[in-house]
């Protein structure tokens, strides 16, 4: 009589693939157990209560507040316009001089303002103060006639 071919590798891989099927089977029943079927309508609903969370109760009537659809802004708010004012005071917070363009913080509104190297009147650097205008470009604001204080 022979001897088996089958050796300890192929029992241990065949057990696992068999465990791995009944571990899925009994999952699917779970799922099938555990599956709302047959649930009425109003079971179903979800409600959105005053502060935008998910809920199953219907909202209360006397927090709800009508809101006109044309105050809705869908998008990107539009920068305000800067005023065109008096020059302005800065700190460079970013310039790179091989890209030739940085950033300046304004002192009065804290506000980032790019600024790039034609604009420059004198050589800057960063943390350096300097005084600037603003103008408004396609892309936002940007520092105009910069030049160290």
């Amino acid at each position: 009589m022979g001897k088996s071919h089958e050796t300890f590798g192929k029992k241990e891989r065949e057990t696992k693939r068999k465990q791995k099927l009944r571990n899925k089977q009994d999952k699917k029943e779970q799922r099938q157990a555990d599956s709302k079927k047959g649930k009425s309508l109003d079971e179903m609903l979800a409600y959105i209560d005053e502060n935008g969370n998910i809920s199953s109760t219907p909202p209360d009537r006397s927090k709800m507040r009508k809101i006109n659809a044309d105050d809705i802004q869908i998008g990107v708010p539009k920068q305000s316009e800067m005023q065109p004012e008096l020059p302005r005071n800065g700190i460079i917070t970013f310039f790179n001089d091989a890209k030739g363009y940085g950033f300046i913080r304004d002192t009065q509104s804290q506000q980032s303002v790019f600024v790039h190297a034609n604009n420059l009147l004198s050589q800057v650097s960063e943390k350096d103060k300097v005084i600037f205008e603003i103008e408004m470009g396609p892309k936002g604001a940007s520092a105009i006639r910069v030049k160290k204080a």
